[in-house]
């Protein structure tokens, strides 16, 4: 294994996996995020890294797609030496065994390290996300809800969560055995011993509970203990990261914290949506009273290939009018889920796909247009496919938020001048204050 080499890690979406990275660096662990496999002249502009991730579409692509894409990456992934390789999904857990299956990611990547058992955690008390025997609970508008009673995740509009009970929803997407490590066991004086038995046991999959930080510390030990020559494989949140880096800090391998100086303000930022969280409709209807330009755009059409063209031409006039104003510029698909004009039947991968391209299309011309230093893309399906039209090959962290985990400042690495050195931030639906857009231009934590 590579000694230096900590993790590396592989995001179902782009959001995602600037949470694990975000959750690394501002605890001490030099990071680098690929938007892609990169080159070795790409690579070699990050000597110094200890984790390594690429971020990936998978969560919202099919199980074929899977199959065709994620051996390669878990391979190129394994071959990198780090002593753990995390799949990283969201803390809500929203997958379905048709779209985004966690289940069958988790089938390949067992299969890339011949692993017998996988672990999965998937709480994250940081982001009040909480398993408890086996059940799963997030927070909203400061209310735990269990998943299945979630105002927003119950109704997703792609892949609702109807169970609250992760090993059932698990059990739909894969035909793995699957065991559960409650927090009951983990905080017991022989929870190595029962940890040990399950690892060693007749069960496929171990979830672990995570109800609070004392038990996130408890998984963390477990998964660095049970780590094997060559790499072991784990699947879960960025609920993995902060239960390792516990670990790392109680054994003197990670300095625990790291310093990120503010970039200060700036006078305008365009940010793109597609996201339908009841989140995200705050955050823009919060932007709009605080002086952004809010532009609704029709999904339906801006993904159609007849008025799409013509839909996108409109919305861009009116966002550089706003810009040139001096003002910013939110350009949204929805606002909030009851909002949300496509019908599920018609919200196919080919349909989210062009989604996410025209608003990286849309966001790359309002950059060249007014020479924008600073943007943000919303919504986890949405920033993955949006990136990838700014010719941006890597992010790095440049201001963590520790207040709104999860939807840190970047900065973006490109071989393209406009692009390099851009700052972005990618922000999940459910994720970030209600002035969230606001502190972003304006540099705040």
């Amino acid at each position: 294994m590579n000694d230096d080499l900590l993790l590396s890690y592989y995001g179902d979406d782009l959001t995602g996996s600037t949470d694990v990275m975000e959750s690394l660096a501002m605890h001490g662990v030099p990071t680098v995020l690929f938007v892609k496999r990169p080159n070795d002249a790409q690579r070699a502009r990050f000597p110094d890294v200890r984790a390594i991730g690429l971020a990936g579409t998978s969560r919202s692509e099919s199980p074929a797609w899977m199959d065709a894409q994620l051996p390669e990456a878990f391979a190129w992934l394994k071959g990198l030496g780090a002593a753990l390789c995390h799949y990283k999904v969201c803390s809500t857990f929203d997958s379905a065994p048709t779209v985004g299956s966690i289940g069958r990611a988790l089938d390949l990547g067992a299969a890339a390290f011949a692993q017998k058992v996988t672990p999965v955690v998937v709480g994250v008390p940081q982001m009040r996300r909480y398993t408890v025997f086996g059940n799963h609970f997030a927070a909203v508008n400061g209310v735990v809800h269990r998943l299945d009673r979630h105002p927003v995740m119950s109704r997703h509009p792609v892949t609702p969560m109807d169970d609250a009970d992760l090993t059932l929803h698990l059990g739909k997407q894969t035909t793995k055995r699957i065991a559960l490590a409650d927090y009951v066991m983990l905080g017991a004086d022989d929870a190595d011993t029962a940890i040990a038995r399950l690892m060693d046991g007749k069960d496929e999959v171990l979830l672990f509970d995570v109800p609070d930080r004392a038990i996130q510390k408890a998984v963390g030990r477990q998964l660095w203990r049970h780590r094997r020559p060559g790499g072991s494989f784990v699947v879960g949140s960025s609920g993995v990261e902060y239960a390792l880096i516990q670990q790392w800090i109680a054994e003197r391998m990670i300095p625990g914290s790291a310093e990120f100086a503010s970039p200060g303000a700036v006078e305008r930022i365009a940010v793109v949506s597609g996201s339908c969280s009841e989140v995200t409709a705050r955050q823009i209807r919060w932007a709009e009273h605080n002086g952004f330009a809010a532009i609704a755009l029709d999904a339906r059409r801006l993904a159609s290939t007849i008025h799409g063209p013509e839909t996108f031409d409109a919305a861009l006039a009116d966002g550089v009018a706003a810009l040139k104003r001096g003002q910013s510029v939110v350009l949204y698909t929805a606002l909030g889920p009851d909002s949300n004009l496509v019908d599920a039947a018609d919200c196919d991968e080919s349909f989210r796909h062009r989604i996410g391209q025209q608003l990286g299309g849309l966001l790359k011309r309002l950059i060249e247009r007014e020479s924008l230093k600073r943007v943000v893309i919303a919504g986890g399906d949405t920033s993955s496919h949006a990136l990838q039209q700014l010719g941006v090959f890597a992010l790095t962290t440049r201001l963590p938020l520790p207040e709104t985990p999860g939807s840190p400042l970047c900065t973006a690495h490109s071989e393209e001048a406009r692009f390099d050195g851009l700052q972005i931030a990618l922000k999940g639906g459910q994720i970030g204050s209600e002035a969230y857009f606001g502190n972003i231009r304006d540099g705040r934590r």
